[in-house]
């Protein structure tokens, strides 16, 4: 692998375990709103954009609002939770150790993602408020050459860029549905990855 490269992160349930945090949030938006919300069951389909998961709650004409409401309320509620995943960490620093620069694509409002990333102590590129095919715009731009994720949406999202894709059985796709959506590599988890990409980035030397 010559000159700098870019490896690009999903952020939930790739890099952190935002389920406590995003419990939390939900938990308090329905208790301001008196509006009935599964916290319990959202927290089992994290990827997509929030909107697609307030819609399961609210009429169209209020998610707009309760977006920004929940977005107001995340940096107090979502971020002391929510814990690096295991390998996180390690993936980061295995990247940059290679000399290559770490960059973070997330579906999530861009500075409460960042919130997190200075939580946990990940320091990494960041582009939010992008989904699926639309994260390619960011590894496009950043020119990654793999992209790490555990949705399938996120492997559309690095295919479309011309991308690796990287998965990890970690959110809520499972292995065989990762592989079954074309990802090119699959792991159980990011302490798999530091192993992986020693391998990768010597073989593209």
């Amino acid at each position: 692998m010559t000159g700098p490269f870019t490896v690009g992160f999903d952020l939930d349930m790739t890099l952190i375990d935002s389920r406590p945090g995003i419990k939390a949030v939900y938990d308090r938006l329905a208790a301001e709103t008196g509006v009935f919300i599964d916290s319990d069951l959202a927290v089992t389909r994290l990827g997509p954009p929030l909107d697609e998961e307030l819609a399961y709650w609210f009429p169209a004409d209020r998610i707009a609002a309760m977006g920004e409401r929940y977005r107001a309320l995340y940096p107090e509620h979502a971020i002391r939770p929510t814990p690096a995943m295991p390998g996180a960490i390690e993936a980061v620093a295995a990247v940059r150790a290679a000399g290559g620069r770490p960059l973070v694509v997330t579906a999530k409002y861009g500075p409460n993602a960042r919130l997190h990333l200075d939580h946990v102590g990940i320091e990494a590129d960041l582009r939010g408020w992008l989904w699926a095919e639309a994260k390619a715009e960011a590894l496009i731009e950043f020119g990654a050459s793999v992209y790490v994720g555990d949705h399938v949406g996120d492997i559309r999202g690095a295919h479309a860029a011309g991308a690796l894709s990287v998965a990890v059985a970690t959110g809520p796709c499972s292995a065989a549905e990762l592989r079954a959506a074309g990802a090119d590599i699959v792991l159980d988890d990011l302490t798999e990855f530091p192993e992986w990409f020693a391998d990768y980035s010597s073989a593209a030397a």
